[in-house]
């Protein structure tokens, strides 16, 4: 799933005169809907996704994702919140264009690489201790706060 994806060519719901994004208040009717094998983001455009794995991070890994270098080169930035120990689910992200230019991001290819630390120790209290809200998360969840 891709939230708030549009051709530079048609306006958009999220964007405009007074439209605001509050993650207290957050409006999912704004968002629309994407999916195919190219998504074009327009300049300084933003894209919600989710990845197709389902992870399960073991109580004493805690997991860092960046983007990846070709994407990178293009204006292309993905922004992953750190994945905490006993964390389970798919991941959501952002995908920003930072580019003056639409930038073509394609579908079921690497964008962002995984790097999984692991301790010596195992964490005291683990996302799942904390009930965390965004567990077992497998669609798009809106933010929660």
């Amino acid at each position: 799933d891709v939230v708030d994806v549009h051709p530079p060519s048609q306006p958009s719901p999220t964007r405009g005169e007074g439209a605001v994004i509050d993650p207290k208040h957050f409006d999912a009717s704004r968002f629309s809907d994407f999916e195919g094998d190219v998504c074009i983001l327009p300049p300084h455009g933003m894209a919600i996704a989710q990845s197709f794995e389902y992870f399960r991070i073991p109580r004493e890994v805690l997991v860092i994702c960046n983007g990846k270098s070709t994407y990178a080169r293009c204006g292309i930035q993905v922004s992953i919140a750190p994945l905490e120990p006993e964390w389970e689910g798919r991941l959501t992200f952002s995908i920003m264009n930072t580019a003056a230019l639409p930038a073509k991001v394609y579908a079921e290819e690497g964008i962002a690489q995984i790097l999984f630390l692991e301790s010596d120790e195992v964490c005291q209290i683990s996302y799942a201790d904390k009930q965390g809200k965004y567990q077992r998360q497998t669609a798009f969840t809106p933010p929660k706060v």
